[in-house]
């Protein structure tokens, strides 16, 4: 069953995203030896990435994965890979190699296939991330897993190419709705007022099928983490 925590002001909500990370981060290293975190673009990368920066995580034994990418090169301005780079990853001790980017400069399909034998090769199949950071569209989307579109739902796929997303650019690189369930610990951050719709039905309608409500359903450990006009 999905937890929901409301907070004040996007501080206080960088403030219990570090929490939860720095909390996931210490249990996975202590039994598995290494902290395996997916994490998304967009204002959940800029409200909680600096916070992160000084967050007590074992940067030496992290590995940082990426939930869906833009098909732009990794300085492009849209790039989610970027944003992390400037606001998280360049700041932290992360060995080098640790920050496993999606290569958005390829032809989707050509960048999904080869994210996918990354993903196997470092965490089996399935790939079972300890931790996934997530924020939602007011459609109700997570990474680029849009509502309505098909193929990125069949077990097996754990990474795929989108040809047509409905927001630009269209052409992305995504995890798949069973690499995002599978892993040990999910945390939704939303805020605003635009936000609520699908907040609402992810935490209390079990027939949605919005991408956001389905990952509240399947995975095992979700915590939605919002402010008081995403939880209205």
């Amino acid at each position: 069953m999905p937890t929901l925590q409301v907070i004040d002001s996007p501080a206080a909500l960088a403030d219990a995203v570090a929490a939860q990370v720095e909390r996931t981060a210490a249990e996975a290293v202590a039994v598995r030896g290494r902290f395996a975190m997916a994490v998304a673009g967009g204002s959940v990368a800029t409200t909680c990435f600096p916070r992160l920066v000084t967050a007590q995580v074992d940067w030496a034994r992290t590995e940082v994965f990426f939930v869906d990418e833009r098909a732009v090169r990794s300085d492009h301005p849209d790039s989610n890979y970027g944003l992390a780079h400037r606001l998280l990853l360049s700041r932290v001790p992360l060995r080098a190699g640790r920050a496993r980017r999606m290569a958005g400069e390829l032809a989707p399909v050509s960048a999904a296939r080869r994210y996918e034998e990354t993903l196997v090769r470092l965490l089996g199949r399935p790939p079972v991330l300890d931790l996934v950071l997530l924020g939602v569209g007011e459609d109700g989307h997570v990474a680029s897993i849009f509502p309505g579109r098909q193929g990125l739902d069949a077990p097996g796929g754990w990474v795929a190419a989108v040809l047509d997303a409905p927001k630009p650019p269209g052409q992305r690189v995504t995890l798949t709705l069973p690499t995002l369930v599978a892993a040990r610990r999910i945390i939704v951050a939303a805020m605003g007022p635009e936000k609520a719709k699908a907040v609402r039905a992810a935490l209390s309608n079990p027939a949605s099928m919005l991408p956001v409500a389905r990952v509240a359903r399947e995975a095992g450990d979700v915590r939605f983490i919002t402010d008081a006009a995403a939880a209205s």
